[in-house]
């Protein structure tokens, strides 16, 4: 037996109140689409709230880690059909905008410069951070920068390669600059194509630890680690 009666028909909602309430869950299922799921798994943010929540990076960070897995793999496939190739594979991709080498033609040296020591004649850094990853770790650190700022950079790995990704975000905006699989070193100019933070995200994809040191000066307010 029931422990309820049977509604009657004029207890029941109406088909205009099921069509409204059907209506309301689909507007409710794409804002959260759009201002949730979008920016925390593809790191699409087209209103901003994403980036405003904090979600937008967590995109980023696993588009970054999709992409890492993706080339690894790719790498490892070409290792497997060459496997008499005993040389280390290394590709470097450069987005067509902002990275900018720091090299220029070589110029004779006045004779004031020759008779400086050798040790004023080098960068002087305005941050420098050394720090170790161990098997598959990864690091972020950061430059807040102004829109056109430019900051001089020099990063260099020991005990083996890096995987790297040089990118920014802020502003409601992101950009993609360099990325780079079993990269022992790197320097040059990064300048920031909108406000916000410009760094490097690095992976350790070796299977014994590395120590990286990362050195920066230029136009920036601090270098601070983000993840």
């Amino acid at each position: 037996m029931y422990n309820h009666s049977i509604p009657n028909r004029d207890e029941l909602p109406s088909t205009a109140k099921l069509i409204r309430s059907t209506i309301l869950a689909a507007i409710v299922a794409v804002i959260l689409l759009v201002t949730v799921v979008m920016p925390a798994e593809y790191a699409l943010d087209p209103t901003g709230a994403g980036r405003i929540l904090g979600l937008t990076e967590m995109g980023e960070i696993k588009e970054q880690l999709a992409d890492e897995a993706a080339a690894d793999a790719a790498m490892q496939n070409a290792g497997n059909a060459n496997p008499s190739s005993g040389e280390p594979i290394t590709t470097t991709e450069t987005s067509a905008m902002v990275v900018e080498s720091t090299e220029e033609p070589a110029a004779v040296a006045s004779a004031a410069e020759q008779e400086q020591p050798k040790e004023s004649r080098e960068p002087q850094w305005k941050d420098e951070v050394s720090f170790v990853l161990t098997p598959g770790q990864g690091t972020e650190y950061k430059l807040t920068m102004q829109e056109g700022a430019v900051a001089q950079y020099y990063w260099v790995s020991e005990g083996g390669p890096i995987n790297f990704d040089a990118h920014g975000n802020g502003s409601g905006q992101s950009i993609s600059y360099e990325k780079g699989r079993g990269v022992p070193s790197d320097e040059g100019e990064l300048k920031a194509a909108f406000t916000g933070d410009h760094g490097w995200f690095f992976r350790n994809r070796n299977d014994t630890d590395i120590t990286l040191t990362l050195k920066t000066k230029g136009d920036y307010g601090k270098l601070k680690k983000v993840i």
